[in-house]
C-alpha cells in the first residue's frame, strides 16, 4: 500500500521537478541501514515511509565513517507508514492522506529546512542506534504494542489492551538507576563558508614548513569534571525524548526531556491514560518527574526483561547511554511550519 501511495502521489512530482531521482525499495527490516552505508554522491536523501524507516536511515547514516560530512546532506520525509511522528513537526495537519503526501513532496522541492536533534543510544556491546523522537520503557508502551491483537473489538481495542495488561502483577514498576548531565549552552549557528583551495606552491610551502619545524609544546589544559546527578527511580514508564515535537529555533540551551512517571497509578487511571498515550506517547501525566539533560546513563537491575521502544521500533531492554546530538540533521519542512516556529519563539 505504501509503495502504491508513493508511486501515484509523490514519484510523479519528484520526476517532473527535474531532479535526477533514484528510487530504492527496501524488502526487509534493516535493509535501509545497509543501503545508507553504500550511498555516495547524493545531494539529498528522501525517506518515504514511517517512523521505523526514518530510524533505520538515520542510524545507517550516522554509523558511517564519514558521518561528519554525510550528516550535512538535507533529508526529506514523505509520511507513508502507520506512525509518522515527524510529520507533526514538518508539515501542517491534514485528514486527507493523499493531500498530506503531496504537500510533503512539494515542501521538499521548496527547499526550506529545519535542524533536528538526534539521540545516540548505545548499549554495552551493540553499535549505537539513533532516534529523532525518543526512547520509551514501561507498561504503557508494552500495552500499546498489543492493541492490534484486539482488532475484533473495534473502537474498544485500545482500552481492552490496557485493561487486560492490568491482570499481570500490579502495580507494574520499572526500577533503575539514572545518572545525567544538565543542559548545555547552545553555540551560535555559523553559516557554512566554502573556502577556496590555496595554490599549489602555497600548499607545498606549508607542508615543508610543517616538516622542518619543531613540534609545538603541548600546554596542559585543565579538564573540568562533569557534574553528574544520580537518581534511583521506580516508575510505571520512563521516556527520554528530543524536543523536536516542540521545536524552538531560538532556544539558548540544548537538552532532551527525561520523564519519570509515578508508579502509584490505579488500574482505572492506567486504562484511561493508555488511550491518551496512544495519541501522544510522550505526554506527561500529573505527578511525573521531568528532567532536562544533555546526556544520561540508564542502569537496569541484572535480569531485567522486556523491551524499549526507540522511535516506535522494539529493542531489547539493556543498560544504555543516551547522548543528545543537538541540531545534528537538517530536514525539509513546509515553509509555513518554519515561519510558525520562528513566530512562536519570538512571542
Amino acid at each position: 500500500k505504501a509503495g502504491n501511495l508513493f508511486e501515484k502521489n509523490a514519484a510523479p512530482i519528484l520526476h517532473l521537478s527535474g531532479l535526477d531521482v533514484t528510487v530504492v525499495k527496501t524488502d526487509y527490516e534493516g535493509q535501509a541501514k545497509k543501503l545508507l552505508e553504500l550511498v555516495e554522491n547524493t545531494d539529498l536523501i528522501i525517506i518515504a515511509g514511517g517512523d521505523g524507516t526514518v530510524q533505520e536511515v538515520i542510524t545507517g547514516l550516522l554509523r558511517r565513517a564519514d558521518e561528519a560530512v554525510f550528516s550535512k546532506i538535507p533529508i526529506g520525509f514523505i509520511p507513508l507508514g502507520k506512525t509518522c511522528t515527524l510529520s507533526h513537526t514538518l508539515y501542517p495537519e491534514s485528514t486527507n492522506q493523499v493531500q498530506h503526501i503531496t504537500n510533503a513532496t512539494l515542501a521538499i522541492l521548496k527547499g526550506e529546512t529545519v535542524p533536528l536533534d538526534v539521540l545516540q543510544i548505545k548499549g554495552e556491546k551493540e553499535q549505537p542506534v539513533f532516534a529523532v523522537t525518543g526512547l520509551r520503557w514501561g507498561s504503557y508502551r508494552d500495552a500499546g504494542v498489543k492493541v492490534s491483537k484486539y482488532w475484533y473489538l473495534g473502537p474498544l481495542k485500545t482500552k481492552a489492551a490496557h485493561f487486560f495488561s492490568t491482570f499481570k502483577e500490579w502495580p507494574q514498576k520499572r526500577q533503575a538507576a539514572l545518572m545525567y548531565l544538565g543542559p548545555t549552552e547552545r553555540p551560535p549557528e555559523e553559516p557554512e563558508e566554502k573556502q577556496s583551495r590555496p595554490p599549489l606552491y602555497v600548499r607545498l610551502y606549508r607542508r615543508l614548513r610543517l616538516y622542518w619545524s619543531s613540534p609545538p609544546k603541548e600546554i596542559p589544559q585543565e579538564v573540568t569534571p562533569e557534574d553528574w546527578e544520580e537518581l534511583n527511580l521506580s516508575t510505571i514508564e520512563l521516556s527520554i525524548a528530543t524536543r523536536n515535537r516542540q521545536l524552538d529555533l531560538r532556544r539558548t540551551e540544548d537538552f532532551m526531556d527525561i520523564c519519570i512517571e509515578a508508579d502509584n497509578v490505579s488500574k482505572g487511571q492506567f486504562v484511561n491514560r493508555g488511550s491518551q498515550k496512544m495519541r501522544d506517547p510522550h505526554m506527561w501525566p500529573e505527578g511525573s518527574q521531568c528532567i532536562q539533560a544533555s546526556r544520561c546513563i540508564l542502569q537496569l537491575p541484572e535480569g531485567t526483561e522486556g523491551s524499549f521502544g526507540i522511535d516506535n521500533e522494539e529493542y531489547e531492554a539493556m543498560p544504555v547511554e543516551v547522548k543528545l546530538l543537538p541540531r545534528k540533521l537538517r530536514f525539509f519542512c513546509d515553509p509555513r511550519m518554519r515561519e510558525q516556529m520562528l513566530h512562536t519563539a519570538v512571542q
